[in-house]
């Protein structure tokens, strides 16, 4: 049976990209990461342990979601979850649509994994994150890095394909002063949706992946194009719709709400890239800021990589 858990030499240190999901009408399903990136140190230590510095406000306390990242890992593998600290600095703006808690559960399992000797591997992560998360959007590019594309499988879990993005792509995100937490944004969604929405939907989303797939970002003027869930956030959003049109008006290719919002993601050239910042920073008013950021790899571990556990014979 296995009786004990050998613990890293040294610390052991993850970053994970902060997120934008949906891009439109990818709803659950579409991802890109980008380069802003919590990074968390975990340590052996006497009980749970957590120090936090960073955008907003989080509880120096061992329950959040790193720490539940990091304890479902252990009880996946029906192990003890030893005690840990975890220092974490995260620069990534809370409840603002750019994945702060999908990075932080993947940020906690991401440790664990290493701390377990890679046992679940990259895409066993991704499965217990977006198990745990619901939904893969946000996981999938934390983990993958790059466009992504998750669909669930009949059986249960999800089949993610990850695309490059063009370099060429220009990124903006108008980042409000206030947060949108997601449950009030999901709770706005009506329960069904009409056919023909649902044929646009299918069709845009998959015309997203072929936006990136073939550097062709003109086509993200339809792709990006919502009616599933945008239409039913703007009261949450003000000036959510007269933005989009502005920013569409000034020659982005696309703009939509990142995640659940309240942040509206922007895709423009170059030559478009001032007007849209323009637009941008009128939108998101005082206190709120504009971040021009480029896409993302997934999560990356650092430190001393720890000894795998091993079979310890039970007392006679």
């Amino acid at each position: 049976m296995l009786g004990s858990l050998a613990m890293p030499a040294a610390p052991l240190r993850v970053r994970v990209p902060a997120t934008s999901a949906n891009l439109g009408p990818g709803f659950d399903c579409l991802g890109l990461a980008l380069d802003l990136h919590l990074e968390v140190r975990a340590r052996p230590a006497d009980r749970d342990r957590f120090a936090y510095r960073g955008e907003g406000r989080v509880p120096d306390r061992p329950d959040g979601l790193v720490h539940a990242g990091f304890r479902a890992v252990f009880a996946h593998l029906d192990l003890p979850a030893p005690t840990v600290a975890f220092e974490a600095q995260n620069p990534i703006p809370l409840a603002r649509g750019l994945g702060s808690s999908s990075a932080a559960l993947v940020a906690g399992a991401a440790l664990a994994d290493a701390w377990t000797g890679g046992t679940l591997g990259r895409d066993g992560v991704f499965a217990l994150a977006a198990e745990l998360e619901g939904h893969p959007d946000n996981v999938a590019p934390a983990v993958y890095g790059g466009f992504t594309v998750s669909a669930p499988r009949p059986e249960g879990g999800y089949t993610t394909s990850v695309l490059a993005v063009p370099p060429g792509w220009r990124l903006l995100f108008g980042v409000p002063g206030f947060e949108l937490p997601t449950a009030k944004a999901r709770a706005a969604l009506p329960e069904a949706m009409h056919r023909d929405d649902a044929v646009r939907t299918a069709a845009r989303a998959a015309l997203w992946a072929l936006a990136v797939a073939r550097d062709e970002p003109a086509l993200l003027r339809t792709a990006s194009i919502d009616v599933l869930h945008e239409p039913y956030r703007e009261p949450l959003v003000p000036g959510l719709r007269a933005a989009r049109e502005a920013l569409r008006a000034a020659g982005a290719y696309a703009a939509f709400l990142s995640g659940a919002g309240p942040t509206i993601g922007v895709v423009t050239p170059e030559a478009a890239e001032a007007a849209c910042r323009e637009v941008l920073t009128d939108f998101v008013g005082r206190g709120g800021r504009v971040l021009a950021l480029r896409v993302g790899a997934g999560y990356e571990l650092a430190g001393t990589p720890p000894v795998t556990p091993r079979a310890v014979p039970a007392a006679p």
